[in-house]
């Protein structure tokens, strides 16, 4: 019979493997042990979101937010509560991974309770380095990496890489809750308006404004990218993974802007898992 732990644990790859259908390829290439301690952390990540994008009203979400963050308070003075929060107690314990990434991640999501426009990219990219760069610098703790301050610094412009990919790549599915995250002054700059995006008018107005959000979160990438080196051979392959998928659909995004307008792109299965045996080969040559 399983221990309460074990079970925790089973319970964060379930939950990963249902939800995090990009995250999960890469996931998979990393030893056992930290391969576990990131279901954990994701599991957290995707609890913390559901609150948020439950529907429910805004008032009602904060408190349910609020109640989570007192479960992380018993959780970190060894108390926690409930499979997800087992786990990431054991995960945080065995990698010591700073309690305030944590706090950061539930503040990132929690924004989107009030925050439905961007005045500009700053803005913009305090929010992804809450939501996205913060799961990176937990990741990194995991994998274990040196070089400190570089190592964190591109693994946090990596994770705003990959959060201004699903920003693109969900703009309808965003819209539908009203929120628009393309910075309000580059809309105006590029003549789209708001009443264009529901409308699913793609002009040349939109398609100028999708090649600059696109050379933008290009530019994360190739500082993200530089995070490789300073992290062991099999991590390397984890986020080289993350990268290429999140880098594919945005050179998709590229290809045909109109597409996120019309539907959320993806890759197949088959694309994933021959991401994954690209990654662990070129891992190995690094």
């Amino acid at each position: 019979m399983k221990d309460e732990l074990t079970v925790a644990y089973d319970h964060c790859q379930a939950l990963t493997k249902r939800e995090a259908k990009n995250f999960y390829y890469g996931f998979m290439l990393l030893p056992a042990r930290q391969r576990r301690a990131i279901y954990a952390a994701y599991a957290f990540a995707r609890e913390c979101d559901d609150i948020v994008d439950a529907g429910l009203p805004p008032q009602e979400a904060s408190l349910r937010l609020a109640a989570y963050r007192e479960s992380l308070d018993r959780c970190l003075e060894g108390r926690p509560r409930g499979p997800v929060l087992l786990a990431l107690r054991d995960a945080i314990d065995r990698y010591r991974i700073p309690h305030e990434y944590f706090y950061r991640l539930i503040e990132g999501v929690e924004t989107d309770l009030t925050v439905r426009r961007y005045a500009g990219f700053e803005e913009l990219k305090r929010y992804c380095y809450k939501v996205a760069s913060i799961v990176g610098l937990i990741s990194i703790e995991v994998f274990g990496y040196r070089g400190d301050g570089q190592a964190r610094e591109r693994a946090a412009d990596l994770g705003i890489a990959l959060q201004l990919t699903n920003i693109l790549r969900d703009i309808q599915e965003d819209l539908q809750r009203d929120r628009i995250y393309l910075p309000q002054d580059e809309l105006a700059r590029f003549g789209y308006t708001e009443d264009d995006l529901r409308a699913g008018a793609a002009t040349d107005n939109f398609r100028r404004l999708m090649s600059f959000q696109v050379k933008r979160a290009r530019e994360y990438y190739e500082s993200g990218r530089r995070l490789f080196p300073y992290l062991p051979r099999r991590a390397r392959a984890c986020v080289g993974v993350m990268a290429g998928i999140y880098s594919t659909i945005l050179d998709d995004i590229e290809r045909a802007p109109e597409t996120v307008l019309r539907r959320r792109l993806s890759l197949s299965a088959g694309q994933k898992l021959a991401l994954a045996g690209r990654e662990l080969v070129r891992s190995l040559v690094l």
